[in-house]
């Protein structure tokens, strides 16, 4: 039986240190069809200088293996890294998508970055909104959307052949589990999402969108499995109650502060990537908005 028959993906990770973001190409062996998850545009806050040297890395090991690009798919809208989404799909083509509650986190954001009336908030700036359950292929491979709040409301994990990408909703598991206190973001919900997923075979392998390397640790790790996460994290292995968890996370998170960041990330990625509009000037600004997060 082929890989892809079997419904398992070559899956390639690229590794940001800057961000500790890790971006997936996930490849259908049989029909050389890919999807690019979770990328990163390289951004310097000191000097606003973007540039693309992360990403072309992604488009060199497309090109340089003959894949076509079937989807861009973003796990959610990153506070911690923007997006390179839209250079990417004038590279290397694809269809840029995210979860249909990309929505309930444009309105309020919008509304902290007085985006305007021209900023639409309705997930427009993407090529495909995914509703939990939704069906969908890479190549032959069949793949799923599964909704996944919690960390935020828009949340979207996505099960690809046996491969299960979880965004922030999961990290290894001894790291634990991601914060819940952006807007919109609930420990309740976060914990009922993480049960749903850990519902999932034990073989189905996790990738995370990030890691952090916890004491003990001194090399960086970004796949797991179901079962181990079910075993072994520390915040959510078998036997943690729900009460238990939202006691935890609430805690823990009223110590922490904002992403290094948040602010030029969010507003650049609900608009699906792309970059505020020039002004009058035609020079493009990143607001900071004063005491508001």
């Amino acid at each position: 039986m082929s890989p892809s028959a079997a419904g398992i993906p070559q899956v390639e990770s690229f590794f940001d240190p800057v961000t500790n973001t890790v971006s997936y190409v996930v490849i259908d062996p049989q029909s050389r069809r890919c999807a690019l998850v979770d990328s990163v545009l390289d951004y310097d806050a000191a000097s606003g200088h973007t540039s693309y040297a992360g990403a072309q890395k992604l488009v060199d090991f497309v090109r340089a293996q003959n894949l076509t690009v079937d989807w861009l798919l973003e796990t959610h809208v990153h506070a911690d890294h923007l997006s390179a989404a839209p250079w990417l799909q004038e590279q290397v083509g694809g269809k840029l998508a995210i979860g249909d509650h990309i929505r309930t986190v444009q309105h309020p954001f919008g509304k902290v970055f007085n985006a305007g009336t021209d900023f639409a908030r309705d997930g427009s700036q993407f090529d495909h909104l995914f509703h939990d359950g939704d069906r969908y292929q890479v190549g032959e491979l069949q793949a799923s959307a599964l909704h996944t709040p919690g960390h935020t409301p828009a949340c979207m994990s996505h099960l690809i052949g046996d491969a299960l990408f979880v965004g922030d909703t999961l990290f290894m598991p001894d790291y634990g589990t991601a914060r819940c206190d952006f807007p919109g973001g609930d420990a309740r919900t976060l914990y009922r999402s993480i049960r749903k997923l850990l519902t999932l075979p034990d073989e189905t392998r996790v990738f995370l969108c990030h890691d952090y390397l916890p004491e003990g640790r001194d090399r960086f790790c970004w796949q797991t499995t179901i079962g181990e996460q079910r075993r072994h994290n520390i915040h959510v292995h078998e036997g943690i109650s729900e009460a238990q968890f939202v006691a935890m996370r609430e805690e823990r998170d009223a110590t922490l502060g904002m992403p290094r960041l948040i602010l030029p990330s969010v507003q650049v990625n609900m608009r699906a990537g792309h970059l505020p509009p020039p002004e009058d000037n035609g020079v493009q600004y990143m607001k900071i908005p004063l005491n508001r997060l």
